[in-house]
């Protein structure tokens, strides 16, 4: 097994690793027990520590369902909050397994971090948000405005792309986290928070007066999120990749947690292919039959992990939106299981 070590402060220098070799992930992962993931330093609905000390969320969840397709358990998680700067570094140089933590899949980080995106887990755009108090109803009116954003993401760019198509100007406060620019904006240093209009969802909710602030209808930017894992591992990249997949398969199939143990009977082939009681799936990714069974009875199928964490029920209240399934007008769409 080779191990690339990275020695790096941010996303930029971790690209000194594009093509590193690292191989033999799931078998240090069962060796030691327990998944490495990481996650955000706090986002409702998507990773956050509950009351009672738990992580919560979607991307949580994402690593959850892989804990439980590797080790039969979704327990065992061991999550590794980290900034927007840290998280590349991090996976690169081996100190997480992989990350499930509101990142960009791009062409850049795709080709030159040594990095691989295992899919999309949420699909998003960049948005913005000001208090409703400023009178602004779009964000072609916003030239000269402060704006608060997350360093260390595609968030800054897309500004500065979208204010100079525009002939706009403004003026930048960047901070390290998205709860900083949250706090920054709540206070009143900036007129506008921008990130992905997901995160702004659910970065309303910690605000001292949420129905004081109005997201704008404006998207500036395509931000497909998703788990990522360290390139020169294919059969990691795989596994990651085909839990994720699972998952959504799941959701088109019918298959729930609740109904998991009777979908072992059914009689459509691909579900059994999916549950591992036909088949050998589970031996071509290097993992047991019920690999698929274990991720989808301890965690849920794509709906339940959404509708969970960031549904319409719960304080982020999201729709499905883009992220239904391709059956109901949306973009999630997995490749079958055979």
């Amino acid at each position: 097994m080779k191990r690339a070590i990275t020695i790096a402060t941010g996303v930029a220098t971790a690209a000194l690793f594009a093509t590193s070799a690292y191989a033999g992930t799931l078998q240090e992962v069962q060796k030691r027990g327990t998944l490495s993931c990481g996650v955000s330093t706090g986002l409702p609905g998507f990773s956050e520590l509950d009351s009672h000390g738990n992580m919560t969320g979607l991307d949580a969840d994402v690593c959850r369902a892989v804990a439980a397709a590797v080790l039969g358990d979704a327990s065992k998680v061991s999550f590794k909050p980290l900034t927007a700067k840290e998280r590349f570094t991090a996976l690169s140089s081996g100190e997480i397994d992989m990350l499930s933590r509101n990142t960009t899949w791009t062409l850049t980080r795709d080709t030159s971090l040594g990095l691989n995106f295992t899919g999309v887990s949420y699909y998003d755009g960049q948005g913005f948000m000001v208090k409703k108090d400023l009178g602004v109803n779009s964000a072609k009116d916003l030239d000269g405005a402060t704006v608060c954003l997350q360093a260390g993401t595609t968030t800054e760019l897309n500004v500065s792309d979208y204010f100079r198509e525009h002939g706009m100007k403004y003026t930048l406060v960047a901070v390290e986290t998205s709860s900083a620019s949250r706090s920054a904006f709540d206070s009143g240093r900036c007129d506008v928070l921008t990130t992905d209009r997901s995160q702004l969802a659910a970065l309303r909710t910690k605000m001292a007066d949420p129905s004081s602030v109005v997201v704008l209808p404006e998207i500036i930017s395509k931000e497909p999120l998703g788990p990522v894992v360290r390139q020169g591992d294919d059969q990691w990249f795989n596994i990651v990749k085909w839990t994720l997949y699972a998952l959504i398969n799941a959701e088109e199939m019918g298959v729930t947690s609740a109904t998991e143990d009777a979908a072992k009977t059914d009689n459509n082939p691909g579900i059994k292919r999916l549950v591992g009681t036909e088949g050998d799936m589970g031996t071509k990714l290097g993992l047991s039959a019920d690999w698929a069974y274990n991720a989808i009875k301890q965690v849920g199928n794509y709906s339940e992990v959404f509708e969970r964490n960031v549904g319409v029920n719960t304080p982020v209240g999201l729709a499905r939106g883009q992220n239904a399934l391709w059956t109901d007008g949306g973009l999630q769409y997995a490749p079958p299981v055979r």
